[in-house]
Formats: structure tokens, sequence, C-alpha cells
């Protein structure tokens, strides 16, 4: 087994503590042994520069919302209107294209420091609604896409079933479709199968919204979760005219339609829950279901601001994910939960930096069903991110402080450094792929219809 001593000059450790010279021993994709207190780099020791954190988790993503990015900043519009431009960008992909885009969106996510993505997963089938040869052809292109950029990825294949609540599915809408759920469960249920014995990959399963998925059908989903032990995501109120239509049709909200039909609980996530009431909260936090906030792309979109505090304090853990990757940084994620309260509330102090790093290290992990992940201790997986302390965002910093200075100063461009399951993936803020800004344009102008992809 490949072992290798990692020596950090700052590191924070369990339970929230910035620690001066720490030796982490890594054994495969494990850490065999956490060591504070040594003073300097042993012989052979890699040195870790800065502070160094437990992976990031991005708790929910659409690897091919990345192609959207600035194209979709040229008119006012609305979150529908953005829709459409979305499903531009689906029309275009297959199995070999979607790889190619997400191979080079999670090496983006690497540089940035995060170690395992949750793959909100809908994007099924050729175009038409035809399914491929495999029917998992465009699932299996995105795990082969983490796992070469350095990434584990929770899976979590969507059940999508109308294009609005009771309306049919059309146009390239289609694609997302399996007719029903009993026939998405079976098409999940192969891909379950195909990973199952697989430590790096999660397949998971997903309600897309209440929108997309008829009431009755929710169950199914929430079956195979309970059987097979896997998450279980949702998107929720993440519109106004989401609950009206849920309101009109069930004479309940999203929240309570999704409680009522045996979806919420601790291995699931609801998924923005920026529109929820007072009973909403109480249903999401007795049941123990994690929230995953995404202020980037709430502020993008115009979503509003979710009641984050309320529903932790409810008993919600918080998680983050970059979702459209109107950016990708993990720290504007965490310290955008407390600034977008601030601003709601005009009182400040709702989350500590430490709560808001726990969001995005171990409640994300636990959330997409890698709970030995997120911490730096013997038993924990192998992911070590470090981050500058001497940039010009973070120059100055302190130990007393650095945790601080880095949730709420730093960005994704002071990671220097990534272990990811013992892989050194990021070296001094180059990523194993090589230059993934030349990846991302070709790629993206490749989705875009602007150039074809050459074979090299």
């Amino acid at each position: 087994m490949h072992a290798v001593n990692y020596w950090c000059e700052l590191a924070w450790l369990p339970p929230g503590e910035v620690v001066a010279g720490v030796l982490v021993k890594v054994e495969g994709s494990m850490i065999a042994e956490v060591v504070p207190g040594v003073a300097d780099p042993p012989a052979g020791a890699v040195r870790l520069a800065g502070l160094t954190l437990p992976g990031l988790a991005n708790a929910h993503s659409h690897a091919f919302h990345r192609v959207l990015r600035g194209a979709t900043q040229r008119e006012k519009g609305t979150f529908w209107t953005w829709r459409e431009q979305m499903y531009g960008v689906a029309g275009t992909l297959d199995p070999d294209s979607y790889l190619r885009l997400a191979r080079a969106v999670y090496a983006e996510m690497a540089l940035a420091g995060i170690t395992c993505v949750g793959e909100f997963h809908y994007l099924h089938h050729a175009p038409g609604g035809t399914p491929y040869d495999d029917p998992n052809a465009m699932g299996h292109a995105l795990i082969q896409a983490a796992r070469e950029a350095g990434l584990r990825i929770a899976l979590l294949d969507a059940c999508y079933l109308t294009g609005g609540i009771h309306t049919p599915l059309s146009g390239v809408q289609l694609r997302f479709g399996d007719g029903d759920s009993e026939r998405w469960a079976a098409r999940v249920a192969g891909l379950f199968s195909h990973y199952r014995s697989e430590r790096d990959v999660e397949i998971g399963v997903a309600v897309h919204s209440v929108r997309a998925v008829p009431a009755e059908q929710m169950p199914v989903v929430g079956e195979f979760s309970r059987h097979h032990a896997v998450p279980l995501h949702a998107h929720v109120s993440e519109q106004r005219a989401e609950n009206t239509a849920a309101v009109e049709m069930y004479a309940a909200s999203p929240v309570q339609v999704l409680a009522e039909h045996e979806v919420l609980g601790p291995r699931a996530t609801a998924v923005h829950a920026t529109h929820v009431s007072d009973v909403d909260i109480a249903l999401l936090g007795a049941s123990r279901t994690h929230v995953c906030m995404c202020p980037t792309t709430e502020r993008d979109l115009a979503d509003g601001i979710g009641p984050a505090r309320a529903l932790f304090d409810a008993g919600s853990p918080i998680t983050l994910g970059s979702d459209s990757h109107a950016v990708i940084d993990m720290f504007e994620e965490a310290r955008a939960v407390e600034l977008d309260e601030r601003l709601a509330t005009e009182q400040r102090g709702h989350f500590s930096a430490a709560e808001l790093l726990h969001a995005a290290t171990v409640a994300g992990h636990d959330s997409l069903g890698f709970p030995g992940a997120g911490m730096l201790v013997p038993g924990a997986w192998a992911d070590l991110v470090s981050v500058r302390l001497d940039s010009a965002r973070t120059a100055g910093a302190s130990p007393g402080h650095a945790v601080e200075s880095v949730v709420f100063a730093a960005t994704a461009a002071d990671v220097h450094s990534v272990v990811s399951g013992g892989r050194r993936v990021v070296t001094e803020g180059r990523h194993i792929l090589g230059d993934v800004g030349a990846m991302l344009a070709e790629t993206i102008a490749e989705a875009r219809g602007e150039k074809r992809h050459e074979e090299r």
C-alpha cells in the first residue's frame, strides 16, 4: 500500500482547532495517523504551507450548466428564460462530449479544493428521449469524468417525469424522462448494481422537484433510497411559482408534499429551500433533512435568500453547492450563507466560520453518502486541501484567526495543493490534467457550437 507523509504548517483539526506543525500520515486512500506538534517537516514528508483543511464537498452540481457562465448575463430575463438557455445546452450533449465537458468542470472543482461532488443528474437519454444502447451511458460518463479529475462522486440520478405539474415533457425535456418512476427505478437499479462495490462512487437518487415528479410517483424514489440506504435529494421551493403551483394542485407546499410521500429524512437533502414557511422549516428540521444552500446560483438567478439559520436551528444540517456554477468557489458559497443572512436581517453573526466550514466539509460529505470524510482524523478519507495565507486576500492572517481569514476572504485561487483520496491532484495550483482553463474553453466552445472537438 502506497504511503506518504504530509507536514502541514497549520491544520484545522477536530473539534475545530487550528494546530501548528501537524504530520498527516497517509496509507493508500485513507489517513493512517495525525500527529500534532511536529515543529519541522520530517525527512521525506511533503510540506504543505498555509492552512490545511479537509477536502471540501460540493453537494449540488449540474456539470453542464458551466457552459452558461457569462453567456446568460447579457439580458435581464428571469429564472424561466435562463432555463430555456439551459435546455439549449442540454440538447447538444452526448456521452462523449459530456465526458469531456464534465472532466474539465470537475478539474476546476479540484483546483478549488473540492474532493467530492454531488452531481444532480437528469440528462439521461438521447435526443427525443430514446435510451442509449447503455441506458446509463450519460451517468457512466460523469463518473469517469470525476475519477479522471480526481474527485469522488455521488451520482444523484434524478427522476424527472413532467415538464410542470402534470404537464407532459416536451422538446429537450424528453431526454430527462423514463416514462414513470418504475421504469426510472429499473434503470437506476442497473447503475447501482454496476458501482455497488466501488468505494469512490455513491449512486444516490433524486426527486427533481414537485414540478417534475407527480406526488403519486414519489414513493418509488423514497423506497429506492431506503432499500439501498443511499442519499435522496430534491429541489425544493427555489421559486415562488413552484410553491403556487404546488398549492393549486395539492393544497400543500412542496415540503409538505415531500413529507406526505416519505421523501424527507436523515438521508434526504432539500436543495435551496428558499421560499419555505415556518411549517416547512419545522418539517425539514424534525425529519433531520439536510438543506443545501447554493447562494451564488440563488443570487445569480434572483431566487431570493433562504432562511439558513432558522433551518439549522430547527435541526436541518446545512450543506453547500455551486449548482449552476456561476462560480466554483466553496469559500464564496460558505460566506454568502452568512452575508446573505446579514442583508436579510440587518444583523451580523448568524454563523461562525467554523460552522460554515463544517457545512462545506463534514455535513456535505454526510449528505452525499460519504460519512468517513471531511475530517483530518485517522480512518478518514485522505483529503487535504491547503490554502495560502500569504496572498493579497489572506495576507496578515494569524493562526488565531486563520479559519476566519480563509472562510471570509480567501477564494478558490488561494488553494495551492489538493490531495484527494490519497492522490495528489493539485500541486502549486496546477492540476494533474494540465491547463484546466484550456480544457474548459475547448469543451464549452464545443457545447455552444462554436467549434468541433478535434481529436489529438
